[in-house]
C-alpha cells in the first residue's frame, strides 16, 4: 500500500493529473494511488493559492477556467490565506474559531502567523529585519511549516487542533466541551445546564453544537416564525404567493391579502370576486321604487316603471285597447293545433280537436296522436305481420305465403305452378320441395336440380353387373362379352350359350362337342385296343361322358381275363366365379360296389393328366356304401368370367376324367 501511495504521489508531482490509467490489477492498490494522489494534488494546487494571496494580495487568476478542480483548490486556500493575513493585520488571534474546515484552518493560522513574525521587527533594524528575512528565506526554503505540522490531517484531535512546537492542543468548536481524553468532543446541553436565552412563551430545543428556541404556540395563517422567535405578517404581495388574477391588484392586509380589481365599474353594476361587473337589480335591492300602480323592470345598469295591466288567463288576450281579456281562437288559420287534417273546435279559453278514425287526443300535447293499432291489439288484426301506418295499419305475409282477399288473413302459395325444380315438386305448406325420379339426386348446391346418379360408381357398382356396367342417364346397362354369351332376363348377369346344343359349332363328324364357359370345344376320343364307344352316352349338367366297353376278338384269352371292363372319358368344365379361402371339393366320383361282394374291389383315383402347379389332389373315402373320390381345390384363385383358356385350373380348356372299373380292379382316372 506505501508504495502504492507514493507512486500516486509521483504521478501527481509529475504530472499534474490523477486520471492516467493505472497498470496494478489490484483493486486496493488503485485506490490508494488515486487517494493519495489527489491528496498531493490538492496540496501543491493549495501552496499555488498560498503563493498567489502572499505575491498579489487578490485569488484572480485570469487566465485559468474558474470551474475547474484545480481552480477550485487554488481558490480556497488563497481566501483561506487571505483571511489569516486580515486577522493579523487587525490584531485578532491566530487561533481560528470558524467551522470552515481543518485545511482552511491550518493555511489561515499558517499565514496569519507568518504575518506575525514579519511585523515583530522594529521599525529601525533594518538590518536585523533584512539578516531576519534572509534566515526566513533560508528556513522557508529549508522547511514549510504548513507541511511539517503535526496537526496536518487533523492530528489526534477531533475538531480543532494547535501545534505550539512542545506539543499539541486540542480544543473543540463553541457549543462543544473538551473530554477527560483531551482530544474528543461533546456536545453542549445548554437546555440543561441554563445557558440559553429563551423568553416566555418559548421552549428550548439542543442541537448539534447549538440550541434554539421554538415558540410553545404556532404564529397561524399568514404569519412566519422570525430569527427573535416573533410572529410576523407575510407580505403575501410582495412575496409573490397571492393567487391575484392579472387584471386584480394585490393589497397585503394582517394576515392576508386582499384582490382589488383594476377595472373600476360604472353605476348600476357591482364588482364580484373575479373582477366581473354584474348588474344591480333595482327591483330587488331598492324597497318600492317604482310608485303604485305599476311594475318595476330590471335593465341592465339601471330600471323602469311600467304601468300595470291585466293579467289575462290561459286562452284569452288583452284587446287592442289594453283594457279588458278577451278569447283567443286557437282554431284561426293557418294554425293548425290539432294536427293537420282533424278538425278544431274553438270555445272559451281553450278548443278541441275532433281526430280523425285511426287517431286519439293527447290530453298532455293537445293534439291528435297515431294510434298504433299492432301494438294495441298484437295477433288480434293479421294472420301473420301488422305494420302501423299514420291512421291505419296493413298486413303482410311472410315467404310462402300470400294476402287473402280479406287484406287479413294469409293463404299458401303453390310454388309449384312456377315449376321451379328441374323434375320434380312437392308443395308444402309456405314452401316446396324438390325431389328427383329414380336414377338422380339433388343437388347439394341449389337444391332444386337432379343429377344423374352414376350407379357403375359407387361402392357397390362392382357388383351390379356380372361383366360390365355402362351407366346412362337415370339408370345404367349391364354387358357381356361380345361372344359365347347372352345377357340374363334379369338383366344383369351374363348366361353362357351352349353352342353344343344349339348346334352352332363347327366340330366334325368324328369329334364330340363340349360346352365351356363362353365357348365350345371340340373333343375326340379313340378307346383303347379290345374296347368299343358305347352308344348311350351320358349327357349331364356341365359333364359330357365318353364311355368304352370292353369287345374282346373271339379266342383272346388275355382280353377277356382281363378285370377292367369299362373305361369312361368325363370332361368336366370348371369355372370359376369367387374366391377360394380354403379348400373346396370341385368333383364327385362314385363307385357302387355290393354290400358283401365275393372279392374285394380295388378301387383307383388318379389324375393323370393337367396337374401342372399341384392346384388338386384326390382324397377316397367311403360314404353310404359307396366309395368317393374327391378333387378339392387347395389353392385360392379370384377368376371373374370369363376366363381366357390359359387360366382355366387344369392348365388347358377341359379336365378329363378317365375311370376304369371292374368286378375285380375298379379304377378311375382324370
Amino acid at each position: 500500500m506505501e508504495a502504492c501511495c507514493a507512486d500516486g504521489h509521483r504521478m501527481a508531482t509529475q504530472h499534474r493529473d490523477c486520471s492516467l490509467p493505472y497498470a496494478s490489477e489490484s483493486k486496493e492498490c488503485r485506490m490508494v494511488r488515486e487517494q493519495c494522489c489527489h491528496s498531493q494534488l490538492e496540496e501543491l494546487h493549495c501552496a499555488t493559492g498560498i503563493n498567489l494571496a502572499n505575491e498579489q494580495d487578490s485569488c484572480a487568476t485570469p487566465h485559468s477556467d474558474n470551474t475547474s478542480l484545480e481552480a477550485t483548490f487554488v481558490k480556497r486556500c488563497c481566501h483561506c490565506c487571505l483571511l489569516g493575513r486580515a486577522a493579523q493585520a487587525q490584531g485578532q488571534s491566530c487561533e481560528y474559531t470558524l467551522m470552515v474546515g481543518y485545511q482552511c484552518g491550518l493555511v489561515y493560522r499558517a499565514c496569519c502567523v507568518k504575518g506575525q513574525e514579519t511585523a515583530d521587527f522594529a521599525p529601525g533594524d533594518i538590518g536585523d529585519i533584512q539578516e531576519a528575512a534572509k534566515i526566513s528565506e533560508i528556513e522557508e526554503e529549508q522547511e514549510d511549516p504548513y507541511l511539517n505540522d503535526r496537526c496536518r490531517g487533523g492530528g489526534p484531535c477531533k475538531q480543532q487542533c494547535r501545534d505550539t512546537g512542545e506539543e499539541v492542543v486540542c480544543s473543540c468548536f463553541v457549543g462543544y466541551q473538551l473530554l477527560p481524553d483531551g482530544v474528543s468532543c461533546e456536545d453542549i446541553n445548554e437546555c440543561v445546564m441554563g445557558n440559553h436565552n429563551c423568553r416566555l412563551g418559548e421552549s428550548c430545543v439542543n442541537t448539534v453544537g447549538s440550541f434554539r428556541c421554538q415558540r410553545d404556540s404556532s404564529c397561524g395563517t399568514g404569519y412566519e416564525l422570525t430569527e427573535d422567535n416573533d410572529c410576523k405578517d407575510i407580505d403575501e404581495c410582495q412575496s409573490g404567493i397571492h393567487n391575484c388574477l392579472p387584471d386584480f391588484i394585490c393589497q397585503n392586509t394582517l394576515g392576508s391579502f386582499r384582490c382589488r380589481p383594476q377595472l373600476q365599474c360604472k353605476n348600476g353594476f357591482i364588482q364580484d370576486a373575479l373582477g366581473n361587473c354584474i348588474d344591480i337589480n333595482e327591483c330587488l335591492s331598492i324597497s318600492a321604487p317604482c310608485p303604485v300602480g305599476q311594475t318595476c323592470i330590471n335593465t341592465e345598469g339601471s330600471y323602469t316603471c311600467q304601468k300595470n295591466v291585466p293579467n289575462c288567463g290561459r286562452g284569452y288576450h288583452l284587446n287592442e285597447e289594453g283594457t279588458r281579456c278577451v278569447d283567443v281562437d286557437e282554431c284561426a288559420a293557418p294554425s293548425e293545433p290539432c294536427g293537420p287534417g282533424h278538425l278544431c273546435v274553438n270555445s272559451p279559453g281553450s278548443f278541441r280537436c275532433e281526430c280523425k278514425a285511426g287517431y286519439y287526443f293527447d290530453g298532455i300535447s293537445r293534439t291528435c296522436v297515431d294510434i298504433n293499432e299492432c301494438r294495441r291489439y298484437p295477433g288480434r288484426l293479421c294472420g301473420h305481420k301488422c305494420e302501423n301506418t299514420p291512421g291505419s295499419y296493413f298486413c303482410s305475409c311472410t315467404v310462402g305465403f300470400r294476402l287473402s282477399a280479406d287484406g287479413r288473413s294469409c293463404e299458401d302459395v303453390n310454388e309449384c305452378s312456377s315449376s321451379p325444380c328441374s323434375q320434380e315438386c312437392a308443395n308444402v305448406y309456405g314452401s316446396y320441395q324438390c325431389y328427383c325420379r329414380r336414377g338422380y339426386q339433388l343437388s347439394d348446391v341449389d337444391g332444386v336440380t337432379c343429377e344423374d346418379i352414376d350407379e357403375c360408381a359407387l361402392p357397390t357398382g362392382g357388383h351390379i353387373c356380372s361383366y360390365r356396367c355402362i351407366n346412362i342417364p337415370g339408370s345404367f346397362q349391364c354387358s357381356c362379352p361380345s361372344s359365347g354369351y347372352r345377357l340374363a332376363p334379369n338383366g344383369r348377369n351374363c348366361q353362357d350359350i351352349d353352342e353344343c346344343v344349339t348346334g352352332i359349332h363347327n366340330c366334325s363328324i368324328n369329334e364330340t362337342c363340349f360346352n365351356i364357359q363362353g365357348g365350345f370345344r371340340c373333343l375326340a376320343f379313340e378307346c383303347p385296343k379290345n374296347y368299343r364307344r358305347s352308344a348311350d352316352t351320358l349327357r349331364q349338367e356341365k359333364t359330357d361322358t365318353v364311355r368304352c366297353i370292353k369287345s374282346c376278338r373271339p379266342n383272346d384269352v388275355t382280353c377277356v381275363l382281363d378285370p377292367v371292363h369299362t373305361i369312361s372319358h368325363t370332361v368336366v368344365s370348371l369355372p370359376t366365379f369367387r374366391e377360394f379361402t380354403r379348400p373346396e371339393e370341385i368333383i364327385f366320383l362314385r363307385a357302387v360296389m355290393p354290400v358283401y361282394p365275393a372279392n374285394h374291389a380295388d378301387i383307383i383315383f388318379d389324375i393323370t393328366e393337367g396337374n401342372l402347379r399341384d392346384s388338386f389332389d384326390i382324397i377316397k373315402r367311403y360314404m353310404d356304401g359307396m366309395t368317393v373320390g374327391e378333387w378339392p381345390e387347395t389353392f385360392r384363385s379370384v377368376q371373374p368370367p370369363p376366363r381366357p383358356p390359359s387360366q382355366w385350373p387344369c392348365g388347358g380348356p377341359l379336365c378329363q376324367a378317365a375311370g376304369k372299373t371292374s368286378l375285380d380292379q375298379p379304377r378311375s382316372h382324370l
